[in-house]
């Protein structure tokens, strides 16, 4: 993972120099044929890096110990912010009233208390687990979508995917081919991958991590840190990144598979409830679904959009109103394929008892069979290309049936 970061920094002007061109790479990818039954399936996966809080989320207003634990930060069903109500039991973030609205319409879902199979706290190796599709952690080349690409019988629609972002994403490296596309106007680094650094030589030179943690607030201070400003173009980057990547996807001879990443969701302080910190990044989200369903246009009856992290927060908050690195989260489903307007969820509950290790959403929900799921109803994937290639050694990981129509 150090390779990793360090090369994201090193490979970032190259690639946004590199990104504009992709629009006219299409021209040269072989021409696709339509299914008999008229589906023409498209499948994008977006990675939230940092850890989103699940029950900050679709907060589990029903259940009786959330308020206690999330305290300044839990959602109401009232109040000036009123959280959305998805059910009697469940309610969304106030910030995401497309996603909602895709709900209300029976093309979105929830999946709560779910989780990839890794039970420690690392950025690092959860985003390793949650992309590469193994059950730990280890140098891997190759992510589960890629190899999900490579799975598909030849000749098939699908013959490369999509890499949205200056680098591509590990869930979609490997053997079968790629192009990466990038809008010009997003940032060499960001606050996310500034983060990373800091974490990395903390372990491997604590003195140098402590300057540069310093001199990264001294920039803000220089800057006046205008946070609204700063918070503006994050939203604002999540959207033309779906933007982009919608028109190249509704083309009859574009991708039906990509795959992107957005950053920042490590809310350790000052997380924010129904307004803050959180709440412009969900935001942002919103609004990069509602341009991915009108970017889109017809070939959104067909499209899945799942949406993933690495892990979830802490139930309780923490001293500076904010969260730290839990287990469970939510997944979420969007798109005119999804079998959605439901919260899917073996709750847990969330007493002392009932909490992971005292502290977390316990999981009850494997990510891997929601996914499995996708592939499956999508792309035909079968049960054996599923457990050995696509998910190593996950057979005992059932498909989910059902999540699409």
């Amino acid at each position: 993972m150090i390779d990793c970061v360090e090369n994201r920094l090193l490979t970032s002007r190259r690639s946004l120099l590199l990104g504009g061109a992709s629009f006219a790479a299409w021209a040269y990818l072989p021409k696709f044929a339509h299914a008999a039954d008229g589906r023409d399936p498209r499948l994008i996966v977006v990675i939230l890096r940092g850890a989103l809080d699940g029950l900050s989320t679709v907060a589990p207003i029903g259940d009786p110990d959330y308020a206690g634990l999330h305290g300044s930060i839990a959602l109401t069903a009232d109040g000036p912010h009123p959280a959305i109500m998805l059910d009697s039991f469940f309610a969304l973030h106030p910030a995401m009233p497309e996603f909602a609205r895709i709900y209300r319409d029976g093309h979105a879902a929830v999946i709560h208390a779910v989780a990839t199979p890794y039970r420690d706290r690392s950025h690092f190796d959860g985003q390793d687990v949650l992309e590469s599709g193994y059950a730990g952690p280890g140098r891997v080349q190759s992510g589960w979508l890629n190899r999900a690409l490579e799975a598909l019988p030849r000749g098939e629609r699908v013959s490369s995917g999509l890499a949205v972002g200056p680098t591509t994403p590990l869930v979609l490296r490997g053997n079968a081919p790629t192009v990466g596309w990038a809008p010009v106007a997003l940032p060499q680094a960001d606050d996310d991958t500034a983060m990373r650094l800091v974490e990395l030589y903390r372990h491997r030179d604590p003195a140098l991590a402590m300057a540069l943690s310093q001199g990264l607030q001294l920039d803000k201070l220089a800057a006046g840190d205008d946070m609204k400003a700063t918070r503006g173009n994050a939203v604002a980057q999540m959207r033309q990144v779906a933007r982009g990547a919608a028109k190249l996807m509704a083309a009859d001879d574009g991708p039906r598979i990509a795959a992107l990443a957005f950053d920042g969701w490590d809310t350790h302080a000052n997380e924010g409830g129904p307004v803050g910190r959180l709440a412009f990044l969900l935001g942002g989200l919103d609004g990069a679904l509602a341009e991915f369903e009108s970017g889109l246009g017809n070939r959104w009856r067909d499209t899945v959009v799942v949406v993933a992290t690495e892990f979830g927060r802490t139930a309780r908050i923490n001293g500076t109103d904010g969260t730290d690195h839990g287990t469970a989260t939510v997944a979420l489903l969007a798109g005119g394929a999804v079998k959605g307007g439901r919260v899917i969820s073996d709750w847990p509950g969330l007493k002392l008892a009932n909490l992971y290790e005292g502290r977390d959403l316990k999981p009850t929900t494997d990510l891997r069979s929601v996914i499995k799921g996708v592939l499956q109803d999508q792309f035909g994937l079968s049960d054996r290309v599923l457990a050995e290639t696509v998910f190593p050694d996950s057979a005992a990981v059932k498909p989910v049936k059902g999540l699409v129509v």
